[in-house]
């Protein structure tokens, strides 16, 4: 048993300086470019959408809360204050993405094909979605990075990786996942 405790005492006080050298590995990798950013808009309690929800009214929608505005700035921060060029930012049409991506990083377009398809009234179009993606992604100059800013099933579909709130996934353009970063709220 002691030896138990020994180890878990070692590993206590490795453990930060692994996670701060993993974190200065993902920022040169970052700052290469050439990547793409998947991020999961930032926190919006719940799940799913509204029964009511209209692409077009965000009071039907939901939408992130206050702790998620503040993980929407911290984002932002985090590419700012590491000096991360991106080349575009790309967003859901849903509020709560949109709104992510605003505070985040001010500028930024929408492309459905970053829409959410997890409830049934939009499960159809997840096919054609990802096609349009594929589309999107052979005509990407390799040299930026890109970000997109989606849901968790478009990344869990795309990727194969089950992403949190707010949480930011690198991948490269055969989208096999480099590293993530998760952003607390």
């Amino acid at each position: 048993m002691k030896i138990l405790n020994y180890l878990v005492i070692i590993f206590i006080c490795i453990n930060p300086s692994v996670k701060a050298d993993s974190n200065k590995t993902l920022i040169n990798e970052l700052q290469k470019g050439g990547k793409l950013i998947f991020i999961r808009h930032a926190y919006a309690p719940g799940g799913g959408d509204p029964d009511n929800f209209d692409i077009n009214d965000c009071t039907t929608q939901r939408n992130l809360s206050d702790s998620g505005r503040i993980q929407s700035k911290k984002i932002g921060n985090f590419f700012k204050e590491n000096k991360i060029s991106i080349g575009k930012i790309y967003s859901s049409e849903w509020c709560r993405c949109k709104e992510t991506a605003s505070i985040a990083f001010k500028k930024y377009e929408t492309k459905n094909f970053l829409n959410s398809f997890f409830s049934a009234k939009f499960s159809e179009n997840r096919k054609k979605q990802i096609i349009d993606f594929n589309k999107f992604l052979s005509t990407w100059n390799e040299d930026q990075n890109l970000i997109f800013v989606t849901h968790y099933v478009v990344i869990s579909e795309i990727l194969n990786y089950a992403s949190s709130s707010g949480e930011i996934v690198i991948s490269d353009k055969s989208l096999k996942v480099i590293d993530t970063l998760e952003i607390e709220y």
